[in-house]
């Protein structure tokens, strides 16, 4: 018996080892060591064996919140402690909970719990939870997270606790574009706010929605009015709903059901349920480190299923060649399953993922992404030397989580070039409705875009398009009709689309306004400077230039699918049909290139010498003697200065 007891400890202890390095690098940022279907499979092994044995080591996950720290800053002790909610995953648990008392019911948020605090209208902290008595203090970059008010119509002292997450959109599109490599949503969110710089973070997306009003300098009772007053403070709560304990088997079941349609876009691991009356509530006892009637969290048991491996993918976006398994399907949570990401070679090495026949447990994380969390290796794990899309050479980095990661050596490869494609067929580019960032990638390694006049092009490959994985007729239609529909294009628009460096919105629309779009062409084809243009330096000149010189071919290979629309705001063609001369000093404009911009913008004409066919010579000293003003006078031509033809041509 008292070996028993003895090998029972030994156990005891290895689980918190390795349940803490986990932890430790999954709230940190850092490279993943196991699922969180492993995690709680372990917790729940620890737990019963400290209940068995009555060993409670107190390094234990059992008796800690999360390990999360940002080393680099100041550390804060919390005014009220966060303490975590104990789970179940039986809904019988849930209704006896309730004690025949309302509940709200609402998403369990897998994300970073984080705890602002209010003085007086002004956000004073922000702190992340730690260990739930003392968190970080990411005060400094609180104006980086969305749904996080600096300042609130509230006088008096308010904490407020919720949840940081990534939404799966913004976790994907991250994750294509970028170079460095995350597990998961909340591993990026981690990450995230361990950054200094606050356009890095706001790049990413962090949303921050409040899950309870831990403290307030007025009684209100109700969890429901709670939330409602942070509503009416400019917050946005976690979604919520009451429940009598009648109605909570039915609740839990219809909102298990939106997260198994796909209808939610934020990562859940589960559901919470809270009593309404909360000064009943904060009555309760805590239990090591729970809170027994702060709230109980109900989690999914994680259904898996056994299959077989047909091939590891290599799928390349941005400069990371990213492995995906395909598998013989299965049906999990009612859909068919076919394909789970397998993140880095880090996580193939770690699950032992082999060749064609391995096989593997597959499981719908949280009901939504599919995952591997088991292999039986059969045959050998060949990661590829080539790269999946252009064939150049590739190599192995060690990313700034600490994940195993492969790459493309080629500068030149298309699939770097994604933030390229995602920035043309954007709103402010072509406005091709619905062309995600994963469409671009598919088609980009399937190798049907290799340039912009491709995309024009997909319409000649729409069966094949229809068989490829994630694409129906019904979506493949209506991408393709998209396409159609942005053959029509206004030329600050397409500017913009092109990507050339240097040249963002509001250049582009300079520039259409001030020369319009033949004339632009013109320019860039007898590499004609565009620093006369109000707003375009040297710099951007010689950017646009560049640029044409490298892709005029294939810029003219995109204008031939294109109809352009030569709009300028600057509608009245003042000097339409006109032509003037230009000669002297000027004051209004820096040069006679920016005055005869504007002219030519105008549908005017600009000469370098006074004719018969000359309107009006414009030169700010009338009296000179110079021959263009005295040929001017011969003919009869109205000389008149800046001034004047500011007056009588010009909107300004």
């Amino acid at each position: 018996m008292k070996t028993e007891i003895n090998d029972k400890k030994t156990q005891i202890e290895k689980l918190v080892r390795t349940l803490n390095d986990a932890s430790e690098a999954y709230y940190n940022g850092k490279e993943e060591k196991m699922s969180n279907y492993e995690w709680d499979k372990l917790f729940d092994q620890l737990n019963t064996l400290e209940k068995e044995t009555g060993y409670i080591l107190k390094d234990s996950p059992t008796q800690s919140v999360g390990t999360y720290e940002n080393t680099g800053e100041e550390k804060i002790t919390h005014e009220f402690p966060a303490l975590s909610l104990a789970k179940t995953k039986q809904i019988p648990d849930l209704i006896a909970w309730a004690e025949h008392k309302d509940i709200w019911l609402s998403w369990k948020l897998d994300g970073l719990t984080l705890v602002a605090t209010y003085d007086d209208g002004k956000l004073t902290t922000l702190a992340t939870r730690g260990n739930g008595t003392i968190g970080t203090n990411i005060t400094s970059i609180a104006a980086a997270i969305h749904g996080l008010p600096l300042s609130i119509n509230f006088i008096g002292h308010l904490v407020v606790r919720g949840e940081a997450i990534i939404t799966y959109d913004d976790f994907e599109n991250f994750c294509l574009s970028s170079d460095d490599d995350y597990a998961n949503p909340r591993n990026l969110a981690s990450g995230s706010l361990s950054l200094k710089d606050i356009k890095e973070i706001k790049r990413r997306n962090i949303q921050w929605f409040p899950f309870t009003l831990v403290y307030i300098d007025r009684h209100i009772v109700s969890w429901g009015e709670r939330m409602q007053f942070l509503k009416e403070l400019g917050f946005h709560p976690v979604e919520s709903e009451r429940l009598h304990p009648s109605q909570i088997r039915q609740g839990i079941e219809r909102w298990t059901k939106r997260v198994t349609n796909g209808e939610i876009n934020f990562p859940v691991d589960g559901l919470v349920i809270a009593f309404d009356d909360t000064d009943y509530a904060q009555g309760g006892t805590v239990t090591g480190h729970h809170a027994q009637r702060a709230g109980l969290a109900f989690k999914w048991e994680d259904k898996s299923k056994a299959t077989q491996l047909i091939k590891v993918e290599w799928s390349c976006a941005a400069s990371t060649i990213t492995p995906v398994a395909v598998f013989n399907p299965v049906k999990l949570e009612g859909t068919i399953v076919k394909r789970a990401t397998l993140h880095n070679i880090s996580e193939c090495e770690r699950l032992g993922i082999g060749g064609e026949g391995t096989e593997l447990k597959v499981i719908k994380a949280n009901k939504i992404i599919p995952k591997i969390i088991f292999a039986t290796p059969k045959n050998k794990f060949i990661i590829p030397d080539k790269c999946p899309v252009c064939h150049s050479p590739t190599r192995i980095e060690i990313s700034s989580s600490g994940a195993k990661t492969l790459h493309c050596t080629n500068f030149e490869c298309p699939a770097k070039s994604l933030k390229k494609y995602e920035r043309f067929v954007s709103r402010y580019g072509m406005d091709i409705n619905g062309f995600s960032l994963q469409s671009l990638n598919k088609f980009i390694n399937e190798g049907y875009i290799k340039n912009f006049a491709d995309i024009f092009l997909l319409k000649n490959h729409k069966n094949e398009i229809i068989e490829l994985d994630g694409f129906g007729e019904k979506s493949t239609t209506n991408l393709l009709q998209a396409i159609e529909n942005s053959r029509k294009v206004k030329a600050e628009n397409l500017l913009y689309a092109l990507c050339i460096p240097m040249i963002g919105v509001d250049a582009s629309r300079r520039i259409i306004e001030a020369i319009g779009f033949d004339q632009f062409i013109m320019y860039a084809r007898k590499r004609e400077s565009f620093s006369q243009i109000n707003g375009i330096g040297d710099k951007m000149s010689d950017s646009i230039l560049q640029w044409y010189k490298k892709n005029s071919s294939e810029f003219n290979s995109l204008l031939a699918q294109l109809t352009v629309i030569n709009i300028s705001t600057n509608k009245d063609n003042n000097c339409d049909q006109l032509t003037f001369v230009i000669t002297g000093k000027l004051s209004h404009y820096k040069n006679r290139d920016a005055l005869k911009t504007y002219i030519l913008s105008q549908n005017g004409h600009v000469a370098s010498s006074v004719s018969k066919n000359t309107d009006y010579l414009i030169n700010n000293n009338i009296e000179s003697e110079s021959s263009k003003n005295r040929k001017a006078k011969e003919l009869g031509i109205p000389i008149i200065t800046e001034e004047e033809f500011i007056q009588k041509f010009s909107n300004q």
